[in-house]
């Protein structure tokens, strides 16, 4: 029975130790800085494809079947390169940029994934794969920039690197933690000539700063040298006054004696002058008593009498002046209700003169229009009534010549056989030649005159018309008109008349 109980507890032992052995030859633990990729069997995992092969574990145990699962490590530890690349900026200037990226693989399955696929049995080679990658993108970035814009911003250079790599680097399964760009050497020395102009004007304020300390010390030598000689004058005068006051004191010690003396008898005579003081003010007491007060009650006396009397003339006049102005202003009152009573009948008879004058002047200017416009009219249809003749003679003359002459000449005739025989009205004697027959003669030459004017108006008619100067209202000419006969007449030479 002890045997059998030995064999069973050594049985144990064995299965146990067999099944630990076992257990540890399965059982896998990813360290926290690694991933545990499986592969061999096909599992599903969020975030990944199906049908992948493999598995990954971080951060925990699992199991794994020998000669069914392969296990890998994949190391999730930071990983650096240094960038050292050559460059041409958009100026054309090369540069090289030297710097150092930080990188790891993700701690998310899709990047463990992408970065087993591409890096699992060449981690080694991760460096070398990130650093062609950035040196990429930079020569690509740093050709777009200017060298003052890659010194100015280098965090601008930085941000678009790591945003042009980061696409490719999550293809990667990669992930930057850190770009820094160390230093950007220039071959050329355009950044040396670049910065020369701030150098210089960095010496040239230092040396104006220098100039201006410069300057300051000597002022502030110059002031504490003015202050040493005035704290030496202000000495000097400070001791001759201690000086002066030992002289004076050592002065005053000499006088005192005749000064106490001399106090001594002033004071003899304030005491004296005071008693006289006091001797008068008592006399002025005793005045006062005497004399002054018995005069004062006799004036106040006489004043106050003189007040009162004043009080009541003052109240008389009062009184008179009072019933004066009443009676002045009653007077007041009736002259001036009068002077209205009589300005208002002035100004009613003013009025009344005002409105009959406007009747008349009125009236008359009605008149005078009446009149004026009554010789217009007269005016008027006299001129018409002329005008209408001029008219109608005009037309007749233009009618028949002849016999408007004619009748000119008749109605004429007595003025025209009158400025005929005006011919002889100076003759103071006349010889007649054959008698009777000679004064016949005579007589009808001056008869026969209006003939001769018939026959002058006939030709003056006909060159009027020949030459078109007849008037616009048809009045003769050399007034053949109306009463225009004698203007036109002929003198004509009697026989003997030179």
């Amino acid at each position: 029975m002890p045997m059998i109980v030995g064999v069973v507890a050594g049985a144990a032992v064995l299965a146990l130790v067999f099944i630990v052995v076992v257990f540890k030859l399965m059982w896998r633990v990813a360290e926290p800085n690694e991933a545990l990729i499986i592969s061999g069997s096909k599992h599903r995992m969020e975030g990944l494809e199906e049908g992948m092969g493999f598995r990954i574990v971080t951060g925990r145990g699992t199991l794994v079947l020998p000669g069914v699962q392969a296990v890998r490590k994949l190391s999730l530890d930071l990983n650096e390169t240094e960038l050292s690349v050559d460059c041409v900026t958009h100026q054309g200037i090369p540069l090289k940029v030297r710097g150092v990226v930080i990188f790891k693989v993700g701690d998310d399955f899709v990047s463990i994934a992408n970065a087993g696929r591409r890096f699992l049995d060449q981690q080694k080679l991760m460096s070398e794969r990130v650093h062609n990658v950035f040196a990429g993108h930079l020569r690509s970035i740093v050709g777009g920039l200017t060298v003052e814009d890659m010194i100015r911003d280098r965090d601008k250079l930085t941000g678009q690197t790591r945003a042009a790599c980061g696409t490719e680097m999550e293809k990667l399964g990669l992930i930057v933690d850190s770009l820094q760009i160390h230093e950007i050497e220039d071959p050329t020395g355009y950044i040396k000539n670049l910065a020369m102009p701030h150098a210089a004007a960095v010496q040239r304020d230092a040396r104006i700063a220098q100039a201006e300390a410069n300057r300051l010390a000597t002022e502030a030598e110059q002031q504490a040298s003015a202050r040493m000689a005035e704290a030496t004058r202000d000495s000097e005068i400070l001791q001759a006054g201690y000086q002066a006051e030992r002289d004076n004191a050592a002065a005053k010690s000499r006088q005192a004696g005749p000064l106490a003396e001399a106090r001594a008898r002033q004071e003899v005579v304030v005491q004296e002058t005071r008693v006289a003081k006091l001797k008068a003010h008592r006399r002025e007491q005793q005045l006062q008593a005497d004399v002054r007060k018995p005069a004062d009650a006799k004036a106040y006396e006489k004043r106050t009498l003189a007040e009162a009397e004043r009080d009541v003339r003052i109240s008389a006049a009062q009184a008179k002046a009072k019933e004066t102005e009443l009676a002045a202003a009653a007077e007041a009152t009736r002259v001036k209700t009068a002077a209205g009573a009589e300005a208002e009948a002035t100004k009613a008879r003013g009025a009344a003169a005002a409105t009959a004058t406007r009747a008349t002047g009125e009236a008359e200017a009605a008149a005078a229009q009446a009149k004026g416009m009554a010789i217009a009219e007269s005016t008027r249809a006299k001129g018409l009534a002329e005008a209408e003749a001029i008219a109608a003679r005009a037309a007749a003359l233009a009618e028949n010549q002849e016999a408007v002459v004619a009748q000119q000449l008749a109605e004429n005739w007595p003025e025209i056989v009158k400025a005929g025989a005006g011919a002889f009205g100076n003759v103071e004697h006349m010889v007649l030649l054959n008698g009777a027959e000679g004064m016949s003669d005579m007589f009808t030459k001056a008869l026969t005159m209006g003939g001769t004017g018939l026959g002058l108006a006939r030709q003056l008619l006909a060159s009027m018309n020949a030459n078109g100067r007849v008037g616009a209202e048809g009045s003769p000419v050399n007034g053949f008109g109306p009463g225009g006969a004698g203007s036109a007449s002929k003198r004509v030479p009697v026989d003997g008349e030179a």
